[in-house]
């Protein structure tokens, strides 16, 4: 055994070293030699000392009680904490009777072989016009109006070439690549369906600008108007993106208090009584000793995952983690092992190898072991299959870092994300990451675990000591979302759930192929071929493209595409409010059945064309029986 290294003297004056044993069971489940214990961490995780007689940990099939000591490779912890007799309170609770076990059971239908082939014709037709579009732009057939080097540029280009070595004639150019060839061919014909302005909040409808383009996508134009429409796109979950109500009214108060900005970071004299205030009632909420807040959501990852692991740390990240985890896991330095989606056999694979096989370099034991995961993927509405990873964790004695972005305040019986949702354990998930902007109407995330950690954070993290302050009218939003959801909130939840289990019901059983989970709040609907997703003609008012049938229709919906997915899987993203009426969702529905027939969308396989008139009425049932788990 040997101390941890800190890779900051910060580190080093502030934390005392704490030990690390390699785990012994594991020699059981792989029938190899134990190897000698070598560690070092980035940050200083609490572990166990007391684990000379290791054993391995305890798998429950259901959340363990308060009284329950838990003992994984990180810590011992024995809460005497008491279940709360009212759904009001902040603090979260570990009774496992709280919260009932779910399955967790998810629909992604295969796409049909002959729709994927047709989905690849349609590209290469697409990029056969690209190139012939580019030629006719290079002998001057066609006005070029993408943006290219400067003639100077290209001149120096040339003398770099002819006068230096071969090493150095590597001289790259500003535009190139098939990233330019995607934008000016095919993305460039579809700009009007993406980048929308709006003017107004993002609640249950919307108002776009309007904007129109004579010229074939090159520029925009504002016309001036803006009309209202029902608002499909936002992740405005819970409903709180108002501009009038209590939350509204106590941001308000605090820009008279406090002002709209800090003007400075944390450390310096950005921290007020809000940020404080913030960060106990995060850390209660959510299970955790402590808590940190950072003014933004993306960089929350990107900025603190580097402070986590290091070199000689290995991150085993899901293939569909968000951009944020995968830049974090890039810049820390780490190994970085991939596993398939939700693929819990292929997680123990890598976990099994990681473990027997050390570093690929140098065979020595990795520094840390950390799994990273969210809780809803929001690009494929599934949810992470939580009680399984839990359960490899703790066999494996690796770390759990869980993205609750999308799942804090829109899954469980009380908005506490997916942890409750699947009647874990908060204590079970070493790290818990989050975000302010989905839920909770507002912006920025946060990070909650041991005070170790978040001390840590506190002295290493980039975001916390450089980075300006979460402004406090931001800060107020939360923390009265924060006391909303914790009383007349719960309306809130179990309105979200009904709509999103609704509109689900309803779009699969209609024809269409939705991926995901009941639960999750993000609805894709599958459309495949990119002349479907948004046709490539000049006026929008004769288009055949969902998006814009949709638009014509009142509806506001996010289309997706290649690259951001599969070049076969291009979708409709709906997001799903509590702040939807039944009305607005009918009424989307049948635009989306009207649609959908007219292009031909429904694809599936398992449920058979029907209207949304056949469909409706067992739709409704059904989300009305998912609602019993909010009566345990």
């Amino acid at each position: 055994m040997v101390a941890f290294q800190e890779t900051t003297s910060s580190f080093n004056d502030t934390h005392p070293s704490f030990r690390q044993a390699l785990p012994q069971h594991f020699c059981e489940a792989t029938n190899t030699q134990r190897l000698p214990s070598k560690a070092s961490s980035t940050i200083p995780f609490p572990i166990n000392n007391e684990r000379s007689e290791a054993k391995p940990a305890p798998v429950y099939h259901s959340a363990p009680t308060s009284d329950v000591v838990l003992k994984t490779a990180h810590t011992t912890i024995i809460s005497k904490a008491k279940p709360t007799s009212s759904p009001s309170s902040l603090s979260s609770t570990h009774d496992s009777t709280s919260t009932p076990n779910v399955v967790h059971q998810e629909v992604f239908e295969a796409t049909p072989i002959w729709v994927a082939f047709t989905t690849y014709v349609s590209y290469v037709i697409l990029f056969l016009f690209g190139l012939l579009r580019d030629a006719m732009r290079k002998y001057h057939f066609e006005e070029a109006r993408t943006a290219t080097e400067h003639p100077s540029l290209k001149s120096i280009q040339k003398i770099i070439k002819s006068h230096c070595t071969l090493s150095c004639r590597d001289f790259p150019p500003l535009y190139r690549g098939f990233e330019s060839f995607f934008s000016r061919n095919m993305y460039r014909r579809i700009r009007d369906c993406f980048n929308r302005p709006i003017c107004s909040t993002p609640g249950a409808t919307v108002s776009l600008a309007e904007r129109v383009t004579e010229d074939f996508g090159w520029t925009f134009r504002p016309t001036g108007e803006a009309r209202s429409y029902i608002n499909l796109g936002s992740y405005n979950y819970l409903g709180f993106a108002e501009c009038t109500g209590p939350c509204a009214e106590a941001a308000i108060s605090a820009i008279n208090t406090f002002g709209v900005s800090a003007c400075t970071s944390r450390v310096e004299l950005g921290t007020s009584s809000l940020h404080t205030q913030l960060e106990n009632q995060i850390a209660s909420f959510v299970g955790k000793e402590d808590a940190i807040v950072f003014g933004m959501g993306f960089a929350t990852n990107a900025a603190n995952i580097p402070v986590i692991a290091s070199k000689g740390c290995l991150l085993v990240s899901d293939e569909l983690n968000h951009a944020s985890l995968v830049l974090g896991a890039r810049l820390s330095g780490a190994t970085i092992s991939v596993f398939r989606h939700n693929d819990m056999d292929h997680l123990e694979d890598i976990l099994r190898n990681a473990i027997i096989k050390g570093h690929p370099r140098t065979c020595r034991p990795w520094r840390k072991i950390i799994i990273v995961v969210e809780g809803v993927y929001s690009m494929e509405g599934s949810l992470v299959n939580l009680p399984r990873v839990i359960e490899l964790k703790r066999k494996y004695k690796a770390y759990l870092y869980l993205d609750e972005a999308h799942s804090i305040g829109a899954l469980g019986v009380t908005g506490r994300g997916v942890v409750e949702h699947f009647g874990c354990d908060s204590r079970d998930v070493d790290i818990m990451m989050g975000t302010f902007t989905k839920s909770f109407g507002a912006a920025g995330g946060y990070i909650a675990s041991s005070k170790d950690i978040i001390r840590s954070l506190r002295v290493a993290s980039h975001s916390h000591i450089y980075a300006t302050a979460m402004s406090p009218p931001i800060a107020q939003q939360i923390v009265s979302s924060l006391h909303a959801i914790s009383t007349a909130g719960l309306s809130r939840i179990q309105t979200l759930a009904f709509n999103a289990v609704y509109f689900r019901q309803c779009a699969q059983q209609m024809g269409f192929v939705v991926y995901g989970n009941d639960a999750s709040p993000v609805i894709p609907v599958l459309v495949y071929h990119p002349a479907k997703t948004a046709t490539l003609t000049k006026s929008s008012r004769n288009s055949s493209a969902l998006s814009r049938m949709m638009k014509a229709r009142g509806v506001a919906i996010v289309v997706v595409g290649y690259p951001a997915t599969p070049i076969v899987e291009s979708r409709v993203r709906f997001c799903i409010s509590a702040s939807h009426t039944q009305e607005q969702l009918q009424y989307t529905l049948r635009c989306l059945d009207e649609c959908g027939e007219k292009l031909g969308l429904k694809y599936s396989q398992i449920y058979s064309p029907k209207s949304f008139d056949d469909v409706h009425e067992i739709a409704s049932r059904i989300a009305t029986a998912s609602l019993n788990r909010f009566r345990v």
